[in-house]
């Protein structure tokens, strides 16, 4: 435990349909981790094999959430699917809040868990509800789509990132260490 801990722990939101919100969020926790912070870090809707949790194994003080073995991209989902998938990150963030605060992590890093929110796979009280019992001083990232008046109210800082041009558009897909 980082014997400077955060007096007060601010929410941070990193939205919107541009590249970098899950990297902003990485950077956020290696810095972290470098001052001395216990950082855990959960990535909803990927799987276990994403580039940075490779890196993010090796660093002191970063502890990695499981996620889901198998990902699909909700839009190519069945309804008997997506209801899976909701209870799976349901139960996914209820494990994680838990962790969060029973082991006393002074960072927590929920990415990708706005997008879910949107699709209603988690419920929103339920996040809204860790944000507004978290310990004092623990400081919490969110990545996603589409935040809501709600949970915008509740961050301390919000980032909106606007793609302005992108390969994707132009037929290059997702490359290694990149963008995954």
């Amino acid at each position: 435990m980082n014997p400077e801990k955060l007096e007060k722990g601010c929410v941070h939101i990193y939205h919107g349909n541009g590249k970098g919100k899950t990297t902003c969020g990485i950077g956020l926790c290696v810095r972290g981790a470098g001052a001395g912070l216990k950082v855990l870090v959960a990535q909803f809707l990927k799987d276990n094999s994403s580039s940075e949790r490779k890196v993010l194994e090796m660093i002191p003080g970063i502890d990695l959430a499981c996620g889901m073995e198998k990902v699909r991209f909700t839009f190519s989902m069945t309804p008997q699917e997506l209801a899976a998938a909701s209870r799976a990150y349901t139960d996914m963030f209820a494990r994680v809040a838990e962790m969060a605060c029973e082991k006393g992590y002074d960072m927590v890093f929920l990415d990708e868990i706005l997008h879910l929110i949107h699709k209603d796979m988690i419920p929103e009280e339920k996040v809204l509800a860790f944000l507004d019992r978290r310990p004092r001083g623990m400081e919490v990232i969110m990545t996603g789509y589409y935040p809501s008046q709600a949970l915008l109210s509740r961050a301390d800082y919000v980032s909106h990132i606007v793609k302005e041009k992108h390969p994707f558009d132009q037929g290059l897909l997702a490359r290694t260490g990149i963008e995954m």
